[in-house]
C-alpha cells in the first residue's frame, strides 16, 4: 500500500489503517520494520501507533537506550517493543538484550526502527518504507 502524507492527521489516519489490519502471529511476536532516512517519519509513525495502543505519556526514539517496552492494556498484544537499531554495530549487542526472548512472544508487537542494522537476526516482518518527498510531505509504502 502506498500513501503519501503531509500532516500529522493523514498520517493517524494512515496508522489507523494500518492496525485496523494488523493481527498478532500465531507463534512468534509480530515484527515491523521501519526503514528510511533521518528524519523520514519512522519515529512519528511510531509515536502515533503508541497512541492508538492506548500508550500514555511521552514516546521518543529509543536512540540511546536501544528499546523502549511499553503495556498494554486490551488489546491484541500485550507489549509494544520500540526499539533503535541505529547504534547497533552488531546483531550480537540486540542479542544481548534479550532479543531471542522478546521477538519469541507473540504476544508483543516489536516495532525496529533501523532494522537493516540486525537484518540477519529478524524474522520476516512488515516492512514500512519512508521517503522524503518535500520538507513537509512524505511517502509510506507498506510491505505486508
Amino acid at each position: 500500500m502506498n500513501y503519501k502524507t503531509s500532516n500529522p492527521e493523514e498520517n493517524k489516519k494512515i496508522v489507523s489503517e494500518f492496525l485496523e489490519k494488523l493481527l498478532p502471529k500465531e507463534d512468534i511476536a509480530t515484527v515491523v520494520g521501519l526503514y528510511g532516512d533521518l528524519g523520514s517519519g519512522k519515529t512519528t509513525f511510531t509515536k502515533s501507533l503508541a497512541k492508538f495502543l492506548g500508550v500514555e505519556g511521552v514516546v521518543i526514539s529509543p536512540t540511546f537506550v536501544i528499546e523502549k517496552i511499553y503495556s498494554l492494556e486490551n488489546k491484541p498484544f500485550k507489549h509494544l517493543i520500540h526499539i533503535d537499531a541505529y547504534r547497533i554495530e552488531k546483531s550480537e549487542e540486540m542479542l544481548n538484550l534479550g532479543w531471542q526472548k522478546i521477538v519469541s512472544d507473540k504476544e508483543n508487537l516489536i516495532v525496529v526502527e533501523w532494522p537493516e542494522r540486525i537484518s540477519d537476526i529478524l524474522p520476516e516482518h512488515i516492512k514500512i518504507k519512508f521517503d522524503h518527498i518535500t520538507e513537509n510531505e512524505r511517502a509510506i509504502e507498506i510491505f505486508e
